[in-house]
């Protein structure tokens, strides 16, 4: 299969094991590609690609703008909060404006869930969800996935732990979906009252002590606290959080394996890890930095190819 299922990314759920298996395909293309000196390719020179972006980025959105260059395609940024949104102006009108300047794809980032999918209905382009809420961020998982696949060679029968916030995070449910497509075994570690009430349909279970969810498994995957979306008080203070679940070089060293350390970024160093951790060799988060440019590429190569006349 050279085409992806879907005419959009507007999560997880919605692709085939098919679909990401090609996604990683294509991405390691694109990994050669930019590792050599001249990192560009005319792939997407005709298509134009507007970022927008409702909520604060700096990583995803740099990631899309470089992917989106590196494929020389015509970009335009949108920020919200200079824009007309602020006078009152609906999503689909904001839209519909930029779409009036013939933009063929349009990747989404927005507060309210389900946003991408209200999109991909309305308008005649293109959608890439770049976060939407508390729903899904299908790319960050793309590139988790692939960077455990380029780390320990294939991800089906490995053992992911996801550590932290699972109620505020995107991340985490897009990550929980890709990695069961792809045969990997996922459970989660955090506070009760970080953990969504709808576990058990996912097929995942919560370990609440942190030494036994790392014994366990062979790759964790730790988030940051999402207090930016938190409007109560889940546990007592980041201290006390950082002391149950803060991932240091003494719990490391305590377990008799090795285990791999990511982290979709950015991180609160000394809350969810320590700066002996995060900079060790047990982590590969500058991995997918780097791996996140290349799935991003795959990304949009593969829509631009759904494009009538491309």
């Amino acid at each position: 299969m050279s085409n992806l299922s879907v005419d959009h990314l507007l999560g997880i759920k919605y692709l085939k094991k098919s679909d990401v298996e090609l996604i990683f395909k294509t991405a390691d293309n694109f990994k050669k590609i930019i590792n050599q000196p001249i990192k560009k390719v005319p792939s997407l020179r005709d298509i134009t690609i507007a970022n927008l972006f409702f909520e604060d980025s700096t990583r995803t959105k740099l990631s899309f703008e470089l992917a989106e260059k590196r494929l020389s395609a015509d970009v335009i940024n949108f920020a919200s909060g200079s824009s007309s949104v602020k006078k009152g102006e609906t999503l689909l009108d904001t839209v519909n404006n930029i779409l009036a300047m013939k933009v063929d794809m349009i990747v989404l980032r927005h507060p309210n869930p389900g946003a991408s999918v209200f999109l991909s209905r309305n308008v005649d382009a293109k959608i890439v969800n770049a976060g939407d809420g508390t729903h899904e961020h299908p790319t960050q998982a793309l590139l988790d996935t692939y960077s455990i696949r380029e780390k320990h060679g294939e991800v089906r029968d490995k053992r992911i732990v996801i550590i932290g916030d699972i109620l505020h995070s995107r991340v985490a449910l897009s990550n929980i979906y890709c990695l069961q497509k792809l045969g990997a075994k996922v459970k989660v570690c955090g506070p009760s009252s970080l953990m969504p009430k709808h576990l058990d349909s996912l097929g995942v279970t919560h370990f609440s002590n942190l030494k036994k969810a790392l014994e366990w498994c062979d790759i964790a995957n730790v988030l940051r606290i999402q207090l930016e979306r938190q409007d109560v008080n889940y546990f007592p203070s980041l201290r006390e959080y950082s002391m149950l679940y803060g991932i240091d070089k003494k719990i490391l060293d305590s377990l008799n394996k090795e285990i791999t350390i990511m982290h979709p970024g950015p991180i609160n160093r000394g809350v969810e890890l320590s700066s002996d951790v995060a900079d060790s060799k047990h982590a590969i988060i500058l991995d997918q930095v780097e791996n996140g440019v290349a799935v991003r590429m795959a990304v949009l190569f593969l829509l631009a190819g759904k494009i009538q006349g491309n």
